[in-house]
């Protein structure tokens, strides 16, 4: 049975809480004319989104902690350099690795985001209700510093990534993961997401109520 009024909320992040202010491509083809390499932002968008979905999940089961921020940093990089390649422009890069490190870094700031309107008028809302609030995610650890960037963090007594919990939604177990942070049933818990597979149907897997946010 599942409660009325929740224990907990979870709220997955990208495309939920907040999204790319303007699309992958244009914002990978702005970094990209800064090195000198044209390229078109549709071409980069698509291909991008290509790449992006063929990718294997960003988790990392059995890894050591410390070796969980060069995997993501690698798996990135991978589906950047898929995505130059598929749309033409790979080879034009004078030195692809640097030009690499700058938009990984760009997006843990809050430059490429924007926070939906709605959300900080619901966070602050079930904040006054009581209910504690966590973070699911298959996101990696820059959504860290990006809900500091943002003025998110605080809303949050726990987050929980893909990568550092070794499993990704929409599998039953990461949920079970962010359950247990907050001592929680799975019954008396909620998960908000956009997303039809990972979100909803992962929180139904795992036994908790699924919210489904249309973007």
């Amino acid at each position: 049975m599942v409660a009325a009024s929740p224990q907990v909320i979870f709220l997955d992040a990208v495309g939920t809480l907040f999204g790319v202010a303007d699309s992958v491509g244009a914002i990978y083809a702005d970094l990209a004319a800064t090195y000198e390499v044209v390229a078109d932002p549709r071409q980069l968008d698509q291909a991008f989104m290509r790449c992006f979905k063929a990718a294997p999940e960003i988790a990392f089961a059995a890894s050591p902690v410390l070796s969980v921020a060069d995997q993501e940093y690698q798996w990135w990089r991978r589906i950047v350099q898929q995505t130059f390649s598929s749309a033409g422009a790979i080879d034009e890069f004078p030195d692809f690795d640097r030009f690499f490190a700058d938009l990984y870094a760009h997006f843990a700031t809050a430059t490429p985001w924007v926070v939906y309107d709605d959300v900080p008028a619901a966070l602050q809302r079930w904040q006054r209700q009581g209910i504690e609030l966590g973070i699911i995610s298959n996101f990696d650890s820059r959504l860290y510093p990006v809900l500091e960037a943002l003025h998110l963090a605080s809303y949050f007594q726990s987050i929980t990534l893909a990568s550092e919990a070794g499993v990704a939604k929409p599998d039953p177990q990461i949920f079970r993961v962010a359950l247990q942070k907050h001592r929680c049933e799975a019954a008396l818990a909620w998960h908000v997401g956009d997303s039809q597979g990972d979100d909803v149907a992962g929180a139904i897997a795992a036994g908790l109520r699924p919210v489904w946010v249309r973007r």
